[in-house]
């Protein structure tokens, strides 16, 4: 179905894996089972996490925000994917696209929102930790929430109210097997400098803002962390972060490279597409759950302490 102008709601084409359609239902196995892991994963930090008393404290308040938003990101690009993969299920109305950007950008901005907030509660615990309590208290962590909400409408909704004025006359095809803002505005057949710069300027107010505090807020944990005569004092504060330093990478480096292939890799072949947007999307949702399981002495301890079979 073909749009012209704005007089008929346009349809966009998902893409699978491109070339290898015939293998899509077995694509779709690693993939169910890695949202099976996600989504386990992500609920039981949730669940220890709320029923453990030891664990109500900023750190795991902040942790159950990080899993709250991967199971966001896992569930919205769930069903258009598995609807490609096992129906061949291709095609989306412009309005259903937008809400599905709603949901997958929505929550990745917020996921962003939270991995600086952790940062800042990891530098408060290391570089002063007298007033941890003080500064990081429930009603402040209540309103930091809140702010990471109201500041991922006002980046987003501007980008989506904006596709409503675009027109759509070709086929429409997209990269992914969902809807990924700078894919769908490449279908437009309308200038699309205004969208452009609009999304430009929500990924600097966003990542462009959270990367360079979380970077200035890890040099002054080394710093503060070298001050520390005892080396064991300075390995024990140092492993404190090492779960958030590793969330932090496994989001943000495909998310950039995400962002550049789609603004500069237009000669790429388009399974490049389809990787990085994999690696963005599923890869955080997986292995935050695994890598703080892992490397936290406490959710360990409460894991055990809820289901005691598992040791």
């Amino acid at each position: 179905m073909l749009s012209v102008g704005n007089s008929t709601s346009p349809t966009f084409f998902l893409t699978g894996v491109p070339g290898l359609e015939a293998f899509h239902v077995w694509f779709s196995i690693p993939f169910c089972c890695l949202c099976v892991i996600a989504l386990l994963g992500n609920s039981t930090i949730l669940y220890v996490v709320i029923t453990d008393s030891s664990l109500h404290e900023p750190m795991y308040y902040f942790l159950s925000m990080l899993s709250s938003t991967d199971i966001g990101i896992t569930i919205s690009s769930l069903p258009t994917t598995l609807g490609v993969l096992w129906f061949n299920a291709r095609t989306i109305s412009l309005d259903a696209c937008i809400l599905q950007m709603f949901f997958l950008h929505g929550f990745t901005l917020m996921e962003s929102s939270v991995l600086l907030a952790m940062a800042f509660d990891r530098f408060v615990a290391i570089c002063n930790p007298l007033r941890y309590a003080m500064i990081l208290t429930s009603s402040r962590i209540i309103k930091a929430g809140m702010v990471i909400f109201v500041r991922m409408l006002v980046n987003l909704m501007p980008l989506l109210l904006l596709l409503k004025k675009l027109s759509f006359c070709g086929p429409n095809v997209l990269s992914h097997s969902y809807c990924y803002h700078p894919d769908v505005i490449k279908c437009s057949c309308s200038s699309i400098k205004v969208n452009s710069i609009c999304g430009l300027v929500a990924l600097i107010l966003t990542s462009g803002i959270d990367i360079p505090c979380i970077f200035l807020s890890y040099m002054l944990i080394i710093k503060s962390i070298l001050s520390i005569a005892s080396p064991e004092e300075r390995q024990k504060a140092f492993g404190t972060c090492i779960s958030h330093v590793g969330a932090v990478a496994i989001f943000y480096i495909p998310w950039v490279i995400l962002a550049l292939v789609h603004r500069f890799g237009h000669s790429a072949p388009p399974y490049v597409h389809t990787l990085m947007s994999n690696l963005h999307f599923l890869f955080p949702p997986v292995l935050n759950p695994i890598i703080y399981s892992v490397k936290t002495k406490q959710i360990r301890k409460a894991f055990y302490k809820l289901f005691p079979n598992t040791k």
